[in-house]
């Protein structure tokens, strides 16, 4: 059974998704929260394995929900996916910097979302690499130095490499051609990486690629 915790302001908004939730014989709507402190709150008491969080809500904000969340040891079976209005924003791009999973616009289709919840579950992240280009193509435009500490240094040569790959957009079997490897071996050079760099999952892993500078953003 998938627990959702659902977080938004806007009570309509929580009826109609835990309606949506509810006709699912394996999700379990454990609480509802109409704003961030309280969010953070249900999610200590219930532990849930989705969370949905608006981005724009009263008292604590999504992206410092998620924040909390994120660097909370006993959540970090939490998987925060933001739920937005506004499509592709640089408020986006601040929740999976943050440590959110991913993001979902509103107005998505009920077979969407529903795929969504549970890929968010099972630990995945919701970025398919159309949408990782486009944000890396918006919102990442100065990489910092890397530093030493990040974990970088203890990447292997293929490691590094498929860190990269994954950055550039490029989905699991896209990264097993160019490396000239199986998939499953691509996974297992991404989960260590991931391990190893500290990274909640692949939305992070991206994040982490770029502004530490190990890709740098090509021109827009």
């Amino acid at each position: 059974m998938i627990r959702v915790l659902l977080v938004d302001d806007q009570p309509l908004i929580r009826s109609g998704f835990r309606a949506l939730l509810d006709l699912e014989d394996d999700i379990e709507v454990v609480a509802e929260a109409a704003d961030g402190s309280e969010g953070l709150e249900l999610a200590e008491e219930h532990l849930p394995d989705v969370a949905l969080v608006d981005i724009r809500m009263p008292v604590i904000d999504g992206i410092e929900t998620t924040r909390r969340i994120a660097a909370d040891p006993a959540l970090a079976g939490v998987h925060v996916v933001i739920l937005t209005n506004y499509g592709l924003d640089e408020h986006v791009f601040d929740a999976l910097r943050a440590g959110a999973a991913g993001f979902l616009v509103k107005d998505v289709v009920p077979e969407d979302f529903l795929h969504a919840v549970r890929v968010a579950a099972r630990g995945d992240a919701l970025l398919a690499p159309s949408i990782t280009r486009r944000l890396i193509n918006r919102y990442v435009t100065r990489p910092l130095p890397i530093e030493t500490g990040t974990g970088l240094e203890e990447l292997t040569a293929r490691e590094r490499e498929a860190v990269v790959l994954v950055a550039r957009g490029l989905s699991n079997d896209e990264i097993a051609d160019r490396m000239v490897i199986s998939p499953l071996t691509a996974k297992t050079h991404i989960n260590r990486a991931m391990a190893k760099l500290h990274a909640r999952d692949r939305a992070q892993l991206v994040v982490l690629a770029y502004e530490s500078g190990l890709v740098a953003p090509r021109s827009t």
